[in-house]
């Protein structure tokens, strides 16, 4: 096994093997880099994409297109006059009633009202667009066509009297429109913001003006591969990718990607001091750290997959687009990398050059003064980390992950969640969001009678009938993302399923909302177990022990718990989001263990060569002294890969950015370097059982307290 890890790690190192693997690369990148900028036009974020399966909601979206064409969206055009309309506003709204009807996609029958409301101060008009199988961008050109005729010759109709006629587009339509304009530049966005950040840490890192080029052109590499390959998948093996996963792929390659080029050249810094030529240094430092890149890698790819037993449309498909994005990182970063080391001299690292025979300088550094710090007491030091981390675990009572409204959706005011506020002012709050019934026709009139009499509908439409089934559409009381409207929609399930021979369904925009609350409370309580399973087993596997995959497990979900309380007080309390997306918590919880654990099987793994070398105690306190720079600073550059996220304004991703990245520098500052350092330091060999490595003699606490004073004196 050694040999065949030896002969891998010299195909990048080789004096002539570096040349192939860069000449690969090189032509993987001219073949598919053109492919990389379609990937945007592949998303499909219509709502059928992110259903759940085999929900009711799903059905109707299925059904609908007997009484429609596939995919039509209706906008709510609302015009409002404080001071009450005039005869003169509903001639322009009826003219441009009329002009709607000229959008492309729209059509006669398609149009409904001018519709005034009771006080008289406002009007409604309810456009329906079909924005075809291909709507990418549709529901923006549509939102922009209607809004220019909104708003042409308004300011005719202004006077100092009365006011301005003011116009608002929202609806289904429009807020699809919103969303869509912040993710349209989503990928520059995101791209540039996260190679400014990486770009920052790694000059930082390496106090070098050269070294920082070779990870982040590798990255780059890594990620415009990823995109092409997802492209291919997605336009001819039917994956699915939405803008959601997308966004996060961005910033999970370059992060991961880089993480692993620092845990490469950390470990080649301290092997060019070993041997006297650089070929054979790269192969020493890859036969070493690789083992431990490859297992975090597969620890995070496994724990993606995992995603792919969600209900949850958008879930499922989120799974394989980023386990694809780590798998492309790892070995670009295992290959190219280190053929890309290679090519240049020690000269690279300037002025930090590494002479050969010299000292490692982080055996006496920052991480070994606090690992021996640790040493004299370390059951005292993990108790009280555990409790301090319990403390802040209990924000997690005041998390309200009980999904968002329109308007909590966005950070920021679009005109659609405005048009939303206007609209339920004046008008029932449920107008232009319908709830929508299709059943057996021969029971029409029963299901329209039952949906009537159902508490928190204000109006049904009369059936239209089509091929066997029954259409009909009712109005909420309720605001369409109020959970009164999501009570109103299981009233009306439970009515219309109660009509004999009816085999009726009820979806629309809250019943799918409502369906999606669901299905994220389903996945949530399967995937979280399946991805703690996946970590032990593989812990296990790579470490040879017991004792230590469960207490590192049990580590990161504390830290995990600890992250979700202090996020929850800082969305309640300081960024005033009100609330969290119902998906929340199982993202959180797949990149925070997932990515968290990288960090314990980095140490751990080091933990366990210099434990073969000595004993566990010491074992403990080398690994933290070699590892604890490099492990930091990629906590640092993974922590500001996704607070990049937080440049998008909608309050999911910003949410998940912010704890992902407070989650991640807890687990590298505190978790990892005090918690399962103080952890290794009391349990010492025992770490390690049934393993050989759990009977070999550990020294006492007194004997390391002696030592203490040496390493601190020659420190």
């Amino acid at each position: 096994m050694n040999n065949t890890a030896r002969r891998l790690a010299e195909i990048p190192a080789g004096s002539w093997t570096k040349w192939v693997v860069v000449g690969f690369w090189v032509l993987m990148l001219i073949v598919l880099f053109p492919l990389s900028a379609k990937l945007q036009h592949a998303e499909k974020n219509d709502a059928k994409q992110w259903l759940p399966v085999n929900a009711e909601s799903t059905k109707v979206v299925d059904l609908q297109s007997r009484f429609q064409p596939p995919n039509v969206a209706p906008a709510v055009v609302v015009y409002v006059r404080a001071s009450g309309l005039t005869a003169a506003d509903r001639a322009k709204a009826a003219a441009d009633a009329r002009s709607f009807a000229q959008i492309p996609g729209v059509g006669p029958g398609q149009v409904t009202g001018p519709i005034p409301s009771a006080d008289g101060q406002a009007l409604q008009t309810i456009v329906r667009v079909n924005l075809g199988t291909q709507s990418s961008n549709r529901d923006t050109k549509a939102a922009d066509a209607i809004r220019a005729i909104a708003d042409s010759n308004a300011n005719g109709l202004t006077s100092h009297l009365t006011g301005p006629l003011t116009s608002h587009i929202t609806g289904p339509l429009g807020i699809s429109a919103d969303l869509s304009k912040v993710f349209g530049g989503i990928d520059t966005t995101l791209l540039y913001s996260a190679l400014a950040v990486v770009i920052v840490i790694l000059l930082i890192t390496y106090r070098s003006p050269f070294l920082w080029l070779l990870p982040v052109i590798s990255s780059a590499v890594a990620l415009f591969i990823t995109q092409a390959v997802i492209y291919l998948l997605a336009a001819h093996a039917g994956l699915t990718v939405t803008g959601m996963s997308a966004a996060i792929l961005y910033v999970l390659v370059f992060g991961v990607s880089t993480d692993y080029a620092l845990l490469i050249v950390a470990r080649y810094r301290e092997e060019l001091r070993r041997h006297d030529r650089r070929h054979p240094a790269m192969a020493e430092a890859l036969r070493r750290a690789g083992p431990a890149i490859i297992a975090s890698a597969a620890t995070v790819i496994l724990a993606l997959l995992t995603l792919s037993a969600a209900e949850l449309n958008s879930t499922k498909s989120l799974g394989p687009v980023l386990a694809i994005g780590v798998v492309v990182g790892m070995l670009v970063m295992l290959t190219l990398l280190p053929a890309l080391m290679v090519t240049f001299p020690r000269g690279i690292f300037w002025p930090y050059r590494p002479a050969y025979g010299s000292a490692e300088p982080t055996y006496r550094g920052m991480w070994a003064r606090i690992g021996w710090a640790i040493a004299p007491r370390p059951r005292r030091v993990w108790i009280t980390t555990a409790v301090v981390l319990g403390i802040l675990a209990l924000g997690l009572t005041g998390l309200k992950a009980s999904g968002l409204t329109n308007a909590q959706e966005f950070r920021g005011h679009p005109d659609s969640v405005t048009g939303q506020t206007v609209l339920a002012k004046h008008f029932p709050a449920g107008t232009g969001t319908p709830v929508i019934v299709i059943g057996n026709a021969s029971a029409a009139a029963a299901l329209r009678s039952a949906v009537a009499a159902t508490p928190g509908i204000a109006a049904v439409t009369p059936p239209v009938t089509a091929a066997g089934y029954a259409y009909l559409q009712g109005t909420l009381t309720s605001p369409p993302d109020s959970q009164a409207a999501y009570a109103t929609i299981d009233r009306v399930r439970s009515a219309v399923h109660a009509v004999p021979g009816a085999s009726a369904v009820v979806g629309g925009t809250t019943a799918t909302a409502l369906d999606e609350q669901r299905a994220n409370a389903h996945d949530r309580n399967l995937v979280i177990p399946l991805i703690l399973a996946v970590v032990l087993v593989i812990l296990a596997l790579l470490l040879r022990a017991l004792v230590a995959p469960l207490i590192l497990t049990a580590t990161v979900v504390l830290s995990f718990a600890a992250a979700l309380g202090v996020s929850a007080f800082f969305f309640n309390h300081v960024f005033g989001f009100g609330g969290a997306d119902t998906s929340f918590p199982l993202y959180a919880f797949v990149f925070l263990v997932a990515l968290g654990i990288d960090y314990n099987i980095f140490l751990m793994t080091r933990v366990r060569e210099e434990a073969n070398k000595r004993d566990a105690r010491h074992g403990a306190l080398t690994a933290l002294a070699a590892t604890g720079g490099v492990i930091t600073s990629a906590g640092f550059v993974l922590a500001a890969t996704f607070a990049v996220l937080a440049t998008i304004p909608l309050t999911a991703l910003t949410e998940i950015g912010f704890t992902v990245a407070f989650g991640i520098l807890l687990d590298t500052l505190v978790v990892r370097s005090v918690l399962v350092t103080a952890l290794n330091l009391d349990l010492g060999h025992r770490m390690w059982w049934p393993s050989a490595l759990s009977r070999k003699a550990d020294p006492a606490p007194a004997e390391l307290s002696h030592e203490r004073a040496t390493a601190l004196t020659s420190a």
